[in-house]
């Protein structure tokens, strides 16, 4: 997500059955949805371990997530996991938050509670 936007990007790496991820979502969805100002990506690492993203799809309908959502098709994680953060020892949920405009980042590695995620956005401002 290299694209100019006037909108703070949050991305959120989750799975189907990582119980924090579940946790966190409805505070994810809530602010993408109240707030016009933020576009929130919710990519999904499920394909790690079940190739079949049915799975992700029937969560999604069942949940009613409103966010656009991704599958991650990678086989090798390690590739990538340190371009999304140094920190990031790949450990699910994480999330950025990126002001693409500023070039400011800001990241978690951790399940958001109430509050955390507004806080980062207003460090990237």
């Amino acid at each position: 997500m290299t694209e100019k936007s006037d909108k703070i990007q949050v991305l959120n790496f989750w799975a189907t059955w990582c119980g924090p991820c579940i946790k966190e979502l409805p505070l994810i969805e809530k602010i993408g949805q109240e707030r016009s100002d933020i576009r929130v990506t919710l990519i999904s690492l499920d394909m790690d371990l079940d190739e079949n993203p049915e799975k992700v799809y029937k969560f999604v309908e069942r949940k009613g997530l409103k966010s656009k959502v991704l599958i991650l098709d990678e086989s090798d994680p390690n590739s990538w996991i340190d371009k999304i953060d140094k920190d990031w020892s790949g450990s699910l949920p994480a999330t950025i938050v990126i002001n693409t405009i500023s070039g400011k980042r800001a990241f978690v590695g951790r399940e958001l509670k109430e509050g955390d995620l507004e806080t980062l956005i207003e460090s990237v401002k």
